[in-house]
């Protein structure tokens, strides 16, 4: 898949030749730095929690001293001009400000959504002993310490869930959730607080479930997992490690928060400019 990248500056865009055809990839390829990834909605007018996608970028760059090339107002304005490029496709964008110079850079790539066979069945995920340097924030250089680990992912593993002490912590590239009974189960310590993850929360306490913060066991019975980005929403997990999870079928309180959550971001979507 084709992938368009650009240096974002004060007076406009540099277009950025590369042969990379992931995201991944392209991040290899460009200084380390702070990172954000998010797919577009309405005809390429929307994201879903954008601003707190910037401050993913802004906020880590401030507290280490690092001025931004451009300020968020003009970033925006720059989303929302290129991410038109993919129509009529939606866009899967990337956004990373660089620790060196403080460049800000876009990547993107036309956004395909999970087939409805994904959230219909559910998916396998495996597990592995490895955590995020620093969790709360997201660095381009796990990208590329995780090599090896990511490319496991494939066509029979949809996501590699990181562990430590036996414990799950997060995905990969996405949040983890253990269901027992009403009560929802997640790590909230040693682990990147996700965008999404914020609104399910919410959601499932106003479907009733209590919240339980803590890192599930990995060997535990659950009756339902889900894990949670924001470009693919609530994805229900059937295996982990290849062993069922409850009844080896996608769980009746996910099917709710993913129905709750796709009703969610349509009403709460922002204007990339408004």
């Amino acid at each position: 898949m084709s992938i368009s990248t650009f240096q974002i500056t004060s007076f406009g865009k540099i277009p950025i030749q590369t042969q990379a055809d992931t995201l991944d990839k392209m991040t290899r390829e460009l200084p380390q730095g702070f990172y954000t990834t998010f797919s577009t909605l309405s005809h390429a007018t929307k994201v879903m929690g954008l601003r707190a996608h910037l401050r993913r970028l802004f906020i880590p760059a401030m507290q280490q001293g690092i001025t931004p090339a451009v300020s968020a107002e003009v970033l925006q304005i720059r989303i929302a001009d290129l991410v038109k490029i993919n129509l009529p496709s939606e866009s899967r964008v990337r956004l990373i400000l660089t620790k060196s110079d403080g460049n800000i850079y876009i990547c993107l790539q036309p956004f395909e959504r999970l087939s409805d066979q994904v959230y219909e069945n559910g998916v396998n995920v495996i597990t592995a002993n490895m955590i995020r340097q620093d969790p709360r924030v997201k660095d381009t250089g796990f990208i590329s310490s995780s090599i090896a680990q990511r490319e496991q992912v494939g066509r029979d593993v949809f996501e590699l869930l990181l562990a430590k002490d036996g414990k799950i912590l997060e995905g990969m590239t996405s949040n983890f959730y253990a269901i027992k009974g009403k009560t929802l189960v997640t790590s909230r310590r040693g682990i990147l607080l996700g965008v999404t993850r914020r609104a399910v929360l919410r959601l499932a306490r106003g479907q009733g479930m209590s919240i339980e913060y803590r890192a599930p066991k990995i060997y535990e019975k659950f009756d339902e997992a889900f894990l949670t980005s924001s470009s693919r929403g609530v994805v229900p997990i059937v295996l982990i490690d290849n062993k069922s999870v409850g009844q080896g079928s996608v769980g009746k309180w996910t099917k709710i928060l993913s129905k709750a959550y796709q009703a969610y971001v349509e009403e709460r979507s922002e204007e990339i400019v408004s």
